[in-house]
Formats: structure tokens, sequence, C-alpha cells
């Protein structure tokens, strides 16, 4: 693969990759109230999930198996933006391989683990006990494999590495100053919406309702990424020595 082609794919698959994370995410919000129910009751929250079924159960599957789209995508960007003066890049791409598989490991539990404790909860025949014990291994699934792994884990190696990313791009020609620091403006959001994590140990932490917005923001930044080298390849390759052969 020449450095054209190389840029060209990288392009469209974060491009893609940016379009398609939204589908299952704008599904779950409609159908499911996401991501507002998961500061709902355990009680509201499994009731919920097993009204939504087969079709929510699949949504989540979908949007736990896209999150792993973005290691590809963070790999070939790394070869598009390698450099000689940029020996940390490799670690910077470890952290959103890393990022990724965590952020997915997380979302799985939607696929593989509530849906069984909803059932038990919702059945009819189910005792007060079962029901109490079904609500404290939902706590504590939900805690560590979405608060720990998915969450915490993985949305912090993503600001990282999006971090690093965009000090990275700003010493490139494929891109405009202003598209790396669209990039490195949502690290402090990122930041700040881990308060809400830590609120769940520490009530009075004070908390910013943030990472919502930061999501949407960092997914309009990828996509204008991938514009951006589409563009170099189309437009500017001659110019900036992307050749063909």
């Amino acid at each position: 693969m020449n450095r054209l082609q190389l840029v060209r794919i990288t392009g469209i698959l974060l491009i893609l990759f940016a379009v398609l994370l939204n589908v299952p995410y704008y599904l779950l919000a409609q159908t499911f109230e996401y991501d507002d129910i998961l500061r709902q009751p355990t009680v509201k929250v499994l009731t919920s999930f097993h009204t939504g079924g087969t079709g929510l159960i699949l949504t989540w599957f979908a949007f736990a198996l896209l999150a792993l789209l973005f290691i590809p995508a963070s790999v070939l960007l790394h070869q598009v933006l390698r450099r000689k003066d940029t020996p940390y890049l490799a670690a910077i791409t470890l952290m959103g391989v890393l990022s990724a598989l965590l952020q997915s490991i997380g979302l799985m539990r939607w696929v593989f683990v509530i849906p069984i404790l909803a059932n038990l909860y919702v059945d009819p025949d189910a005792s007060t006990t079962t029901r109490e014990a079904t609500i404290v291994v939902y706590q504590a699934v939900h805690q560590y494999g979405g608060v720990v792994i998915g969450e915490q884990l993985g949305q912090l190696l993503l600001a990282f590495w999006t971090l690093g990313v965009g000090f990275v791009m700003l010493k490139s020609a494929l891109f405009k100053s202003w598209v790396a620091w669209l990039g490195i403006f949502t690290v402090p959001l990122w930041i700040l919406g881990q308060s809400e994590l830590l609120a769940t140990v520490i009530p009075s932490m004070p908390t910013w309702e943030v990472t919502p917005i930061s999501f949407t923001i960092w997914g309009v930044w990828l996509f204008v990424v991938g514009i951006f080298l589409l563009g170099a390849t189309y437009g500017r390759g001659q110019k900036l020595g992307l050749k063909v052969g």
C-alpha cells in the first residue's frame, strides 16, 4: 500500500467510524433513554431493559462491535502521522487501541450480562431475595464493567490519545492547525466528565455532565480529520508529496 492509498483508506475509515458509531448511540437514546438511564434507579434500568427486548440487546451489540473499529482506524492514523520527531506516537496509538478494547468490553455487559439480570428481576416467580440479589449483582457489574473499565479507563485513555494525536497533527502538513486544536479542546471535557464517575463513590463530589458533549464534538472532529485526509488525496496530494506509485 503506497502512501496515497494509506491516507485515503484512513480518511474513509475515520469517516465511517464517526458516522456509524452514532447510529446505535442515537437508537439507544431513543429507545432506552441513554445515557440518562444510567443515572436512574436499578429497578427502572432492569425493567426498561427487559421491555427493550432483543432489539435493544442487538443495538448494544452493534455499539460494542463498532467501538472496536477504532482499533484499525487509530493504527492506520499512526502510519499516516508517523514522523522521525514523534517517537512517542507509538505509545499514543497503544492508548487508542486499549481505549477501544476497554470500552467495547464495558459495553458488552449490556449484551451478555444485563439481559440475564433483567430477566431474573422481572420474572413473576422471582422471590424478594432473588430480586434484591439481582440488584446487588447489577450494581457490581455496572460499577466495575461500566464505570471502571469502560468509562474511567477507556475514556481516560481516549482523552490522552486525542491529546497526543492533536499535538502530532500540529506538525503535519495534512491538517490546518484548527483541526488539531478542535480535538485537543475535547480533552478538558473528557476529564471533567470523569467527575460523574467519582461521584458514584464520593457523593459530595461536584459533577459536570459534559461527557455527551465531549463525545459529540470528538465525533465531529474525527469526521473532519477524515475529510482532510480525503481532501489531501484528491486535491492536495501532489503538493503534500502523496504519490500513487
